[in-house]
């Protein structure tokens, strides 16, 4: 294993030029799922990697869990450790898997109590709630519903309407709530993959202004309709709920759907800023699952080997 074990801890910062550029020069739904992917890989391998180091660092320490074989003087000399890095593992593994299952478990049980809030209400595609908040998010969950507060629809004109729904049912048809938390988990996982998960909270909302702009045929309306209900609304339950007015850089929201509508890219061209940082993380995640597959093969074959069946 060797020094591949400790890449995938660092390799992450290989996706932070992707991160800004895709947000600006890719269109919306592309680069979600790149940077989605993106983070999701590196997360895994990250964490993966820190329990290989628990596991190898803390091999040759009294009370370890692992097979007698490991005491074995050709295992220990097969198999690299490092007691400091192995023992200060431990508690970072920890602290990742308790952020992670917060994360989570928040995310159940916000969409868990939202749902319940609705469950006396006819069943109906859209919820609109009669409360002196302004607010409109997306609740998934079977096919989905758009929650809204009257105090929010009031205050916005019938197109306005027209595409504060459109800009919800895409977020809905889009699943964006699993991008939003795939990146919120990655973040947890490595605080490396933070601007990864500022990127895919804006690129989502772009990727559902441009849908509602294509449903409704008017990119102005929605772009007035966004900035009415920024300066109104307070947003959604929990961040990995997209809602209409999510906070962040809405006059770039705004600006860009006054622009021309971006051109559908699966991949950008190789020789510009963009298609360079793109090539940089794709290799850099590239790279950090190969580590961490090399790392944990050998692993495993050293531990079959020390081990008796």
């Amino acid at each position: 294993m060797g020094v591949f074990v400790f890449l995938p801890l660092v390799l992450p910062l290989s996706a932070w030029p992707v991160a800004r550029l895709a947000a600006h020069r890719l269109h919306p739904r592309t680069a979600t799922w790149l940077l989605s992917g993106v983070a999701a890989v590196l997360a895994l391998c990250s964490t993966l990697c820190l329990a290989l180091l628990v596991v190898v660092g803390t091999a040759q320490l009294p009370g370890n869990p692992l097979p007698d074989g490991w005491s074995d003087p050709a295992v220990r000399e097969a198999v690299p450790y490092d007691e400091v890095a192995g023992t200060a593992a431990i508690p970072l593994l920890a602290a990742v898997l308790v952020a992670c299952s917060a994360a989570a478990w928040h995310h159940h049980r916000v969409r868990r109590d939202a749902a319940r809030a609705l469950a006396g209400l006819r069943r109906t595609s859209v919820a609109v709630l009669p409360d002196a908040v302004p607010y409109a998010y997306a609740l998934p969950g079977g096919r989905g519903r758009i929650v809204a507060s009257t105090s929010l629809l009031d205050c916005l004109e019938p197109a306005e309407r027209r595409a504060l729904f459109a800009h919800e049912r895409a977020h809905l048809a889009g699943s964006h709530h699993r991008f939003l938390l795939t990146v919120r988990l990655a973040a947890r996982a490595s605080p490396f993959l933070r601007p990864l998960r500022t990127a895919v909270a804006y690129t989502a909302e772009r990727w559902a202004d441009e849908d509602a702009a294509a449903a409704t045929g008017n990119r102005r309306v929605v772009a007035r309709a966004i900035g009415k209900a920024a300066l109104l609304s307070r947003g959604a339950p929990a961040a990995t709920l997209a809602h209409f007015a999510a906070p962040g850089p809405v006059p770039r929201r705004v600006a860009a759907l006054l622009g021309p509508a971006p051109a559908a890219r699966v991949w950008p061209p190789a020789f510009t800023a963009v298609g360079l940082a793109a090539w940089g993380a794709a290799a850099g995640t590239t790279v950090s699952a190969l580590s961490s597959a090399n790392s944990a093969v050998t692993l495993f074959f050293v531990l079959k080997a020390a081990t008796p069946l």
